[in-house]
């Protein structure tokens, strides 16, 4: 069996500006990059709490990557002939649970 290591970096940058909050999470995996973009808009009514735009803007950029992460490695194990049967998207025999 043979064994690899590999480390792949994330990096969220995050911008606001009248209560409306920007983030982009960059994947960068040394052969590829991959960019997820997010947004989160404070209600003029809210308290301006600016770590609560900055977590919702850097979870929907981190979901945005991972879509795009998932439609590659869908694409890929076509590429190789692999196909399972089930919609795209659900991991060719690796099952997908949430925590």
């Amino acid at each position: 069996m043979t064994t690899r290591t590999l480390e792949w970096k994330v990096r969220i940058l995050l911008s606001e500006e009248d209560g409306t909050t920007k983030a982009q999470a960059v994947l960068d995996t040394g052969t590829t990059r991959m960019t997820g973009h997010g947004t989160a808009h404070r209600n003029p009514q809210d308290v301006d709490v600016p770590e609560i735009g900055d977590e919702l803007a850097a979870a929907r950029a981190m979901h945005s990557l991972t879509r795009q992460l998932m439609k590659a490695a869908d694409r890929d194990l076509e590429a190789v002939g692999a196909d399972n049967g089930d919609p795209p998207g659900t991991g060719y025999g690796w099952p997908y649970t949430t925590p």
